[in-house]
């Protein structure tokens, strides 16, 4: 169960982590304006759970991070503009990020880096010496290693997601995400992720491509 309250309080810490101590205004309003923009109704999979999910990732990451609240901002910035219908979620995040955490005291540097790790979400394939977009990737993508039971319950949020989308539209498209995560050399960038979650993601995104040919 998700509990709104510890989500405010875990966004306050980051954002006090980010911004110089005592600056900007009370993180309260920014915190309910994202926590309402992930309880949209059009969401099945990125909701408060995947929030959640990627925050508690970084947690177990954060010693690999250079900026870890910065991290964290991006988490909660990620999916706040979700329209499964538009292709510019990553950017419209970005864009909201760039103009949210100025007003919210942090820097301009932070802020700009917030929205380069929102970007890079896109492709999930950040750069050998980017220690910051690799814990991003890897939180976000952590759901990939999940259980049998886990995985098969997101993957049926994700396409009830996108319900309007035509059965077989629908497969052709999620095969090809699928075969483009598969293509890249390594799904997890940090030390832990690849011991801990590679293969476990790399056998179920197989079993899942294997289903959606049948």
């Amino acid at each position: 169960m998700v509990d709104p309250d510890t989500l405010r309080t875990r966004f306050a810490r980051a954002l006090e982590g980010a911004r110089a101590p005592g600056a900007g205004p009370d993180p309260a309003p920014y915190a309910d304006n994202l926590l309402a923009r992930w309880q949209e109704p059009q969401r099945r999979y990125h909701t408060l759970a995947h929030l959640t999910a990627v925050l508690d990732h970084i947690d177990v990451l954060e010693k690999y991070a250079a900026a870890p609240d910065v991290v964290r901002l991006a988490a909660w910035f990620h999916d706040a503009v979700y329209l499964p219908d538009r292709s510019e979620n990553e950017e419209r995040s970005a864009r909201l990020a760039e103009r949210a955490l100025p007003e919210a005291g942090v820097p301009a540097d932070r802020t700009a880096e917030v929205a380069r790790l929102i970007r890079l979400t896109v492709g999930h394939d950040p750069a050998d010496d980017d220690r910051d977009g690799q814990v991003l990737c890897d939180a976000d993508l952590a759901i990939l290693a999940s259980p049998p039971s886990v995985y098969a319950a997101y993957t049926a949020a994700v396409r009830e997601e996108y319900h309007f989308v035509h059965s077989d539209a629908f497969r052709a498209g999620r095969a090809a995400i699928l075969r483009q995560l598969l293509d890249l050399p390594r799904l997890f960038r940090t030390p832990h992720g690849q011991a801990e979650w590679e293969a476990t993601a790399r056998y179920n995104l197989r079993s899942e491509l294997e289903m959606l040919s049948l």
